[in-house]
């Protein structure tokens, strides 16, 4: 039997509603073991289309990140089993120094950081970090590193995955949302920031029987800009927002998937179709390592490696060909680190084993 436990998770919106697309899936899958969950946001706006229905499901209270420091708030809470700082947010001093006052032991206090797949995240992982300063001075938190490999975290995982993966209906999907898609053409979805490679992209899919579905927001900005400039236009159309689980169908329904940040690249990977990856671009071009390090871990072939350089702006080279055999090579690598994938423990889940270590007030 599953412990029940009260999990605050405390996640700030930097750019884009990754961040809360994450603490999301958490969320979900944390209600769906039976769990219950406060979850304290600065920005919670995204969660009107990517989770129409949170207002409505048990056990769960999306806070504002606000109400944290206000007494009258802190006054009626009842005291949660496990703090979970998303992505290195710092927890509101009043709320820390509340917690510190009103109960003799320190809840699991978790930093769930970034994913990356390179060589230094299974040292860092599960690393205790004492508190040295602050209401909460001789507190402990712990690094709780996400990953690719056994010795991480694991990737954030629905225990229905593969049973909602074989009940979707792809062709039904393709002829709703692409009716004019040609029978030998290939339906690629597109979600992105503003690559540099985009106009060689479309450029390429000019004449094609492909077509392009382009998400709202950013990408749909990059390409109406790149259209501009272009006499004539691939086949495209552009998608409405849509919650989770119609983000995941869209991935699983197309051949070739543009996606970018961590979330969607977590469920590209479950998706198992080939995908290129825009990796959320940082001003000391650190994220190169990050992308090479990936890239090293699917073994991905050269022609993979070298799109990804091109699409992420690394290299200044042409747009690869998408050929018969070059989609061919990058499906098989991509089933291939599915396959490896599944065989670990999903993140929740180990979530979950490892607060009951961590827990002095359960």
């Amino acid at each position: 039997m599953k412990t029940h436990r009260l999990w605050d998770i405390f996640c700030t919106v930097i750019d884009n509603h990754g961040d809360l697309g994450v603490c999301w899936r958490l969320t979900r899958q944390l209600l769906a073991q039976g769990q219950s969950v406060r979850l304290w946001v600065d920005d919670a706006s995204a969660l009107s289309w990517m989770a129409p229905d949170a207002h409505a499901l048990p056990h769960l209270q999306v806070l504002p990140w606000a109400a944290a420091s206000q007494s009258d708030m802190l006054k009626s809470l009842k005291p949660a089993d496990v703090w979970i700082e998303a992505f290195g947010c710092t927890l509101p001093e009043a709320f820390v120094a509340h917690g510190v006052s009103t109960r003799q032991h320190q809840p699991a206090w978790t930093n769930l950081e970034y994913l990356s797949a390179e060589d230094w995240v299974p040292r860092m992982h599960k690393m205790p970090s004492p508190v040295m300063s602050g209401p909460a001075k001789g507190w402990t938190k712990t690094f709780f590193y996400p990953g690719f490999t056994e010795d991480t975290g694991g990737l954030l995982r629905e225990t229905d995955l593969l049973e909602r993966q074989q009940r979707f209906d792809r062709q039904a999907w393709r002829k709703q949302h692409a009716p004019k898609l040609a029978p030998d053409g290939l339906l690629i979805s597109l979600f992105c920031y503003e690559p540099a490679a985009l106009p060689q992209l479309l450029q390429q899919l000019v004449g094609t029987p492909h077509h392009l579905l382009v998400t709202p927001g950013r990408p749909l900005a990059a390409v109406q800009q790149a259209l501009a400039h272009m006499p004539v236009h691939p086949s495209w159309s552009a998608l409405p927002y849509t919650d989770q689980n119609g983000f995941d169908e869209m991935l699983w329904a197309c051949d070739l998937n543009f996606v970018r940040g961590e979330d969607s690249l977590v469920r590209a990977l479950w998706a198992g179709e080939p995908f290129i990856w825009h990796i959320y671009p940082q001003d000391d071009n650190a994220h190169h390592d990050k992308l090479e390090a990936f890239l090293g871990w699917m073994q991905a072939p050269e022609s993979l490696r070298t799109a990804h350089r091109v699409w992420n702006g690394i290299e200044n080279t042409a747009w690869p060909t998408l050929s018969t055999e070059t989609r061919e090579t990058w499906s098989a690598c991509a089933t291939a680190a599915r396959a490896g994938l599944l065989t670990q423990n999903a993140l929740h889940a180990q979530l979950m084993n490892f607060v009951p270590t961590q827990t002095t007030n359960a």
